[in-house]
């Protein structure tokens, strides 16, 4: 069986460090790095429960896309949540590994995994990365449709292709109008409207879309927004990547097991419609 050094130098080639946001925080968190690697389990959030899995599992690492600490910290005292993650994880001879913008713009990257996930064809980067000469690298991806669908259609196939979550799937635009070309990109995506709209996709579908970028947006162009939980667009590269480290440990001969947590760790636990108008609420004028 491999050590954790040999196994991490393999995650680094996947994705490497240098490639990350310079704000981000990836690569290796804990673990020693002679230990030997039998099981690795992949999710999206470095949180107590995934540690808890990984415990349960028997797992020697975890892969996850966010980091555990972004921001820096001075203490992993473990009265506080993220310095239980830590104890737990050296108490149980667990590494923790990250890979972050540097999986978002890799070949591939998060976003092929998510386009995969709603059977879209990759045509190109949207925002391609100047490094690559052959032009795959980048953030979010541009895609085409098999074939013609309304926006109401396409909506429902996000709704039925990717995991479930509390919020489901949003849309703005005309449920009717046709959709060819989509735009994606995992995570967080409203910064990227001014590529979108140079892009000429139909739509655009990613997470956490704020009322004032969104609303500008519509404003500017009819460009379809599909609104998709931060979760939900960013676990099909859990399996994208395990899969990826499966054929490292199959071209070594490690016999690694993989797994790709099914927890669901998107924060958001409820979604009620709302059914009341302006007219109708308490004091609002007739």
């Amino acid at each position: 069986m491999p050590s954790l050094s040999e196994v991490i130098a393999a995650l680094d080639a996947l994705w490497p460090p240098s490639r990350a946001e310079q704000w981000d925080a990836v690569g290796t968190v804990c673990g020693d790095p002679d230990a030997e690697v039998t099981r690795v389990l992949f999710a999206v959030d470095p949180v107590q429960e995934i540690v808890d899995e990984a415990v349960k599992l028997g797992a020697d690492l975890v892969v996850t896309h966010h980091p555990l600490y972004l921001r820096g910290t001075t203490t992993v005292e473990a009265g506080t949540f993220k310095g239980r993650v830590v104890h737990t994880l050296i108490k149980n001879d667990i590494a923790l590994h990250v890979a972050h913008t540097n999986a978002d713009t890799a070949d591939p990257g998060v976003s092929d995994a998510l386009a995969g996930a709603l059977d879209l064809r990759v045509t190109g980067p949207l925002v391609p990365d100047p490094t690559d000469p052959s032009g795959r690298r980048g953030l979010g991806r541009i895609c085409e449709l098999d074939h013609p669908e309304t926006l109401r259609e396409f909506t429902a196939r996000a709704a039925a292709r990717l995991p479930r979550t509390a919020q489901g799937i949003r849309a703005a635009g005309d449920p009717d109008a046709l959709i060819r070309t989509v735009a994606v990109s995992g995570g967080s995506g409203d910064s990227l409207f001014a590529q979108v709209r140079a892009a000429g996709v139909d739509a655009f579908l990613t997470a956490d879309l704020r009322h004032h970028p969104a609303s500008e947006a519509r404003e500017q162009s009819p460009l379809a927004l599909v609104d998709a939980a931060h979760w939900a667009t960013e676990w099909p590269w859990c399996e994208q990547a395990a899969a990826e480290l499966d054929a490292v440990s199959e071209r070594h001969g490690w016999g690694l097991r993989t797994h790709v947590s099914r927890t669901v760790t998107d924060p958001w636990t409820a979604h009620v419609p709302s059914e009341t108008t302006p007219s109708s609420v308490s004091g609002a004028p007739n």
